[in-house]
């Protein structure tokens, strides 16, 4: 089962949060940063909900902690502490996510989820969505076991769009991180491979690329589930 962390010296929080994830996940509770580094020395831990102000050690000392020892489990900031330089300190130190109390749990849920998800697939660099089974450092995807030849941009754009389902890239994000900074190709060069894509996996049942008007490109795994995210 997974290891979920929670680190906040509220008890009441700490009880309502377990009790609403217990049945999913396997919980470890800490009242502090530093009571959580003692924890992380003798568990394995898939992911950290944090609160940051705490005695001992806060939020921010905890994380910079983490990252500095290159530690890179997910963390996600649970705070009553809701103002942008809040935000922005805690992405600077490495967090991965940042809601604010009252806490909605299903939304908690959901974003776990997606994190825990993130990364499975950054540490096995492969997605299996549908009967299609796409691995990063590969120049094909595998459909029905039939091997799809790719280039090394529509391998790289397919991966970057399925490994955020739902998720709205800019074209300008795609190019930048895709193609590269000093490209010289224009949108209309997205337009194409998104094309040729949609052609080369038009027998894979697991997922979509649809073009949002304005704005860029996304991917949509059908039913809302892909097939990685049961394994």
């Amino acid at each position: 089962m997974i290891n979920i962390l929670i680190v906040e010296d509220e008890m009441s929080v700490r009880i309502l949060t377990r009790a609403k994830l217990k049945d999913v996940y396997n919980i470890f509770e800490a009242d502090s940063g530093k009571s959580a580094l003692d924890i992380l020395e003798h568990h394995h831990i898939d992911l950290i909900i944090c609160d940051i102000m705490m005695p001992e050690m806060d939020g921010y000392e905890f994380v910079k902690s983490l990252r500095d020892s290159k530690d890179m489990t997910p963390v996600i900031f649970l705070t009553a502490m809701n103002t942008f330089a809040h935000k922005k300190k805690g992405f600077a130190l490495g967090i991965d996510d940042y809601m604010t109390k009252p806490i909605d749990y299903e939304e908690l849920s959901w974003r776990i989820d997606a994190l825990l998800r993130r990364a499975r697939i950054a540490n096995e660099q492969k997605l299996v969505v549908g009967n299609m089974t796409l691995k990063a450092d590969s120049l094909s995807a595998e459909i029905n076991g039939i091997a799809k030849e790719l280039t090394e941009i529509e391998s790289k754009l397919l991966f970057k769009l399925l490994s955020y389902p739902g998720v709205v890239f800019t074209k300008q994000q795609l190019m930048d991180e895709v193609w590269g900074y000093d490209t010289e190709s224009d949108y209309n060069t997205i337009k194409t491979y998104i094309s040729r894509l949609r052609n080369k996996c038009a027998d894979c049942n697991g997922f979509e690329l649809v073009s949002v008007r304005g704005l860029g490109y996304k991917g949509v795994i059908k039913n809302e589930v892909a097939e990685n995210e049961k394994q």
